[in-house]
């Protein structure tokens, strides 16, 4: 089984990854990453957004419509695939994930830190956010984040990991997107996520990153306009791309190809296009 991490930056809008992470685009530029530009489900939302990402099915078919409308989804997702497979899962993630995937409502005592054999989620590290508003972001520092994440893969010796953090997505809803506060955050994440990606790559794991919608230069997302829809996905592996006549990707083709990229086969109820191959 091939190892793979999903890195998910909250609420970046295609803009801005192109122009503010240096990091990212220099791989690029280098030809040891490809870029492609992806599309996320509508409504733009996170919790809809995240159930997207990991069951390959839009919002109408998962029943996730709001982040305020959350349960365990019945329905296989890659955490739950990876697990069939016998290999190990790892989330360091919003605890949204949690209650999606593992056990509704999320308890903070049983669920901030969990390690369970029989998964679907064998390893978890949850964050809940609790108080957050416009005067106090509460978003857990990205660097520790990072540093969790990799201690699952070197510890526990995860095949996939997720990582997710709304940090961006939180100061994009209180500053908005064309301002110095977000070009220094930005810049801030590229930075911090480059001491890890060499060590990922060491340690045999492909990895993507991406966010789950874009977000307006108001703060917003949600709605149908690009800006609130449109990201970037950067791979770093050796599977080649998919040709598609430079089509935007949408969000659900993201879990079936994860599942190919590792090796593992698609549930039927993935039925969108992967867009790479081996």
């Amino acid at each position: 089984m091939k190892k793979l991490l999903l890195i998910i930056i909250d609420g970046v809008p295609l803009r801005n990854w192109t122009t503010l992470f240096g990091n990212l685009e220099g791989w690029v530029a280098s030809k040891e990453a490809q870029r492609f530009t992806m599309r996320a489900c509508m409504p733009s939302m996170s919790g809809p957004s995240y159930a997207s990402i990991h069951t390959g099915v839009t919002p109408q078919v998962h029943g996730i419509l709001s982040n305020e409308n959350r349960f365990r989804i019945d329905m296989p997702d890659i955490f739950s695939e990876v697990s069939k497979a016998g290999g190990k899962t790892g989330a360091v993630t919003h605890s949204y994930w949690s209650e999606f995937f593992n056990l509704y409502p999320f308890d903070p005592i049983r669920d901030l830190e969990y390690d369970e054999t029989k998964g679907p989620i064998h390893h978890g590290r949850f964050h809940t956010m609790e108080g957050y508003g416009h005067d106090n972001q509460m978003t857990p520092a990205d660097s520790d984040l990072f540093a969790t994440l990799t201690m699952l893969t070197k510890r526990h010796g995860i095949d996939y990991g997720i990582y997710h953090s709304c940090t961006l997505d939180s100061l994009g809803h209180r500053f908005g997107h064309d301002n110095v506060h977000m070009d220094h955050a930005c810049a801030v994440v590229d930075g911090q996520l480059a001491r890890y990606l060499p060590m990922w790559w060491k340690d045999g794991y492909d990895v993507i990153v991406t966010a789950d919608h874009g977000q307006t230069d108001r703060g917003h997302h949600g709605g149908a306009t690009p800006d609130m829809r449109d990201f970037a996905l950067y791979y770093f592996g050796e599977a080649k791309a998919v040709p598609s006549n430079g089509e935007i990707l949408n969000q659900t083709q993201l879990a079936p190809t994860i599942l190919k990229l590792m090796g593992i086969s698609a549930p039927t109820t993935m039925k969108a296009k992967p867009f790479l191959k081996r």
